[in-house]
C-alpha cells in the first residue's frame, strides 16, 4: 500500500463515472478503473459505482469491485446484484434513496433492511431526506446495525435548488445524530472540492468534504452541534489541518466516503490543502 495516501483517507472515494449524467462506456471506466487501482494514490480509491438498471445488463466491469446505486426499484437489487456477480464482479456495497424530499422513508428502510438480511455480506446505504422523518429513519438504521445488518445512511447535500443544501448548523446536527448513534454515513456524488466554497456561477455554498470528515472527527472526539457547525463552515484549510493530522494514521470515523466522477478531483484538493503528500506519475 502506498504511505503516501493516510489510513484516514482509505477508500474514501468511489469511482462515479457511470453515474448519470455520464456518456463514458462501461468497458471505458472498467479500464480507467484499473489504471486508478494500479496508481501511487490507489488506498484512495472504493468501489466503481454502477446504476442498478445498468447492472442488469451486466456491463464489462470483470472482477472489479463494485457497489451497486438503485435507480429504480429497489426489489430489482437483487437481480442486479447476482448478474453483477456471474459475471465474476466483487459487489461490495449498495446504495438506495428510500424516499422522495417529504415522503415517508420508512416503507423504504423495510425494503432496505429486508436486502441487507438476504445479502448480510454486502455494505448496504440508505439514502434519506434531510427533511420530515430524518431522525425517526436514523433510528430504523440504528436498529437495524444492532441487530448485526450491515447497514448505514446516505445523504444528499446538494443539488439543483437552494432548500437543498443544508446549513453548517443543520449538517452538524445530521452528523451528530449519526455520532449518537454510532452510524457511518456516504455522501452523494458531488463533493469535489475539500473546502467549503461558493460556486461562482450558481451562488450555492457548497460543503467540502475534508470539513465533514473533520466535522466527524470533532463530532465522535465529544463535540456538540455548535462546534461541529464551525469546522463545516470553514473556509481555509488551517483550523481543520491539525485534528485531520491527529486522526490521519487510524481509521476514518463516521464517514464512510463518497463518489467522484474522477477520483484524482479530491485527490488535487487534497494534494493542494497538504492532506496528501505525492504526485502524478
Amino acid at each position: 500500500m502506498s504511505t503516501l495516501v493516510p489510513p484516514l483517507f482509505a477508500g474514501l472515494v468511489d469511482d462515479a463515472v457511470l453515474l448519470p449524467p455520464n456518456d463514458t462506456d462501461a468497458g471505458a471506466a472498467a479500464a480507467a478503473y484499473r489504471a486508478h487501482a494500479a496508481a501511487w494514490y490507489a488506498p484512495l480509491l472504493g468501489s466503481l459505482l454502477v446504476p442498478s438498471s445498468l447492472a442488469r445488463r451486466t456491463p464489462p466491469v470483470g472482477d472489479l469491485a463494485v457497489g451497486v446505486v438503485c435507480d429504480s426499484a429497489i426489489d430489482g437489487l437483487g437481480a442486479a446484484i447476482a448478474g453483477l456477480r456471474d459475471a465474476g464482479a466483487v459487489v461490495c456495497q449498495v446504495e438506495a434513496a428510500v424516499a422522495r424530499r417529504g415522503e415517508d422513508p420508512q416503507p423504504g428502510l423495510r425494503e432496505l433492511r429486508a436486502l441487507a438480511t438476504a445479502q448480510p455480506d454486502l455494505d448496504v446505504y440508505a439514502e434519506i431526506p434531510l427533511s420530515w422523518g430524518l431522525l425517526a429513519a436514523l433510528d430504523t438504521v440504528a436498529e437495524g446495525r444492532s441487530s448485526g445488518q450491515r447497514i448505514g445512511a446516505k445523504f444528499r447535500v446538494g443539488g439543483l435548488a437552494a432548500e437543498l443544501f443544508p446549513t453548517p448548523v443543520e449538517l452538524a446536527a445530521v452528523i451528530c445524530a449519526c455520532r449518537d448513534r454510532d452510524l457511518p454515513f456516504k455522501l452523494a456524488v458531488g463533493q469535489r472540492h475539500a473546502l467549503r466554497h461558493t460556486d461562482p456561477e450558481t451562488g450555492f455554498t457548497h460543503h467540502g468534504f475534508l470539513n465533514v470528515l473533520v466535522g466527524c472527527i470533532t463530532a465522535v472526539d465529544g463535540a456538540e452541534v455548535a462546534e461541529v457547525a464551525e469546522v463545516l463552515a470553514a473556509t481555509h484549510p488551517v483550523p481543520l489541518m491539525e485534528p485531520a493530522r491527529v486522526r490521519r494514521d487510524g481509521p476514518r470515523p463516521l464517514l464512510a466516503g463518497f463518489g467522484a466522477r474522477d477520483i484524482r478531483d479530491p485527490l488535487t484538493e487534497l494534494i493542494r490543502v497538504g492532506m496528501i503528500n505525492g504526485g502524478f506519475e
